[in-house]
């Protein structure tokens, strides 16, 4: 199997350096030299080596057969290439990463609509510096004061309020221990 001659990077450092951190820049400068200098090297040398005048040579060299013998041990030569078992690992890694980008979009589509769902409601409510108790009580039922159905102590924080117990001693209890 003959290897293709790659005309120009497929990789398109521009839209790859968008992504590049801040913090990373230089490594990135770095990398992308090392690879034009590589680059640059491969593409010095041709694609094929130079052809060799056998003809020459069995003319130059006195003794007899030296020359076939090269000839044929050369044309016998072949580099093998490497065989690409790489792909097939990356595309399944590909095709994963894209179906949890997709899941991952959708996820976060349905919290960009509960969020806007949220902003909305805020948007209809009275700014807070015009609103009464009542209208509170009414916008935000779960934080509100309640004193008739759910009367509390001031500071009005759950650890103040009687009754109540701190998950130290909820799992107490549970254990047995009073």
């Amino acid at each position: 199997m003959a290897a293709r001659r790659i005309a120009q990077s497929s990789i398109n450092w521009s839209a790859l350096a968008e992504r590049v951190p801040a913090n990373q820049k230089t490594s990135f400068g770095a990398f992308k030299t090392k690879s034009d200098i590589y680059v640059r090297a491969v593409m010095a040398n041709p694609e094929s080596p130079p052809k060799i005048d056998w003809a020459y040579y069995k003319a130059m060299v006195p003794v007899a057969g030296l020359v076939d013998s090269f000839q044929k041990q050369y044309d016998a030569l072949s580099v093998p290439y490497p065989k690409d078992t790489v792909s097939p690992q990356v595309d399944a890694e590909i095709k994963e990463s894209q179906s949890e980008i997709a899941s991952y979009k959708k996820v976060s589509e349905q919290r960009i609509q509960n969020y806007q769902k949220e902003i909305a409601h805020l948007k209809s409510l009275l700014p807070y510096d015009q609103m009464t108790m009542e209208d509170y009580r009414d916008a935000f039922p779960d934080s509100a004061l309640d004193p008739l159905n759910k009367p509390t102590f001031w500071p009005h924080t759950p650890e103040e309020q009687v009754g109540y117990k701190s998950k130290e001693q909820i799992e107490a209890e549970k254990q047995g221990h009073h």
